[in-house]
């Protein structure tokens, strides 16, 4: 049994979902997705909650049971509250300023990196170190925010670079803590 995909998924107020054969559309405050799924899970939706089942017990039904279900309350909470990750700029001399829809990152290199939003998604700034990225489908908000990140990852020296708010980089010790010991 699939411990994930058994559960029914809540509905919160002026969210409404159809489900049309295989493809569920949520329509809330914040916006509107669609996505198609596996035909052969049954999807059902009433007014207060969508539940998904799955056809037998086989290995690939039940993994697919649980992801179905998982990308459909991600749908249901990105359509009513909007998902956001925020990165933050760690080092001297970096910084972010907006420009026009997007962002201009400086960080130490010859020139400044660009970066603008799908769409979707939008891009805030604040301060001179930190980067809000919002959108409502959880999936292109991660990607956009990996791609900034990945402009310039933290250092696992010195920790430069741009990391996730919260997030604990560990730092190697280097060459001269090996020569202390």
């Amino acid at each position: 049994m699939s411990r994930i995909g058994n559960l029914a998924i809540a509905l919160p107020k002026g969210v409404e979902a159809t489900v049309k054969g295989s493809e569920v559309t949520v329509k809330g405050p914040k916006g509107t997705l669609t996505q198609s799924f596996n035909p052969e899970m049954k999807i059902t939706a009433d007014k207060a909650s969508i539940k998904v089942q799955r056809p037998s017990d086989e290995r690939g039904h039940k993994a697919v049971h649980g992801l179905t279900r998982a990308l459909i309350a991600n749908m249901v909470t990105g359509a009513s509250q909007g998902y956001t990750k925020s990165l933050e700029l760690v080092g001297v001399g970096y910084r972010v300023q907006p420009s026009g829809k997007g962002v201009s990152l400086s960080l130490m290199y010859s020139h400044t990196v660009d970066v603008q939003p799908v769409a979707g998604v939008t891009l805030e700034v604040e301060g001179t170190t930190k980067v809000h990225v919002k959108g409502i489908d959880r999936q292109v908000v991660g990607q956009l925010a990996a791609k900034i990140r990945g402009v310039k990852p933290p250092n696992a020296y010195t920790g430069k670079g741009i990391r996730y708010v919260g997030e604990q980089v560990r730092l190697k010790p280097g060459k001269s803590a090996r020569r202390a010991a």
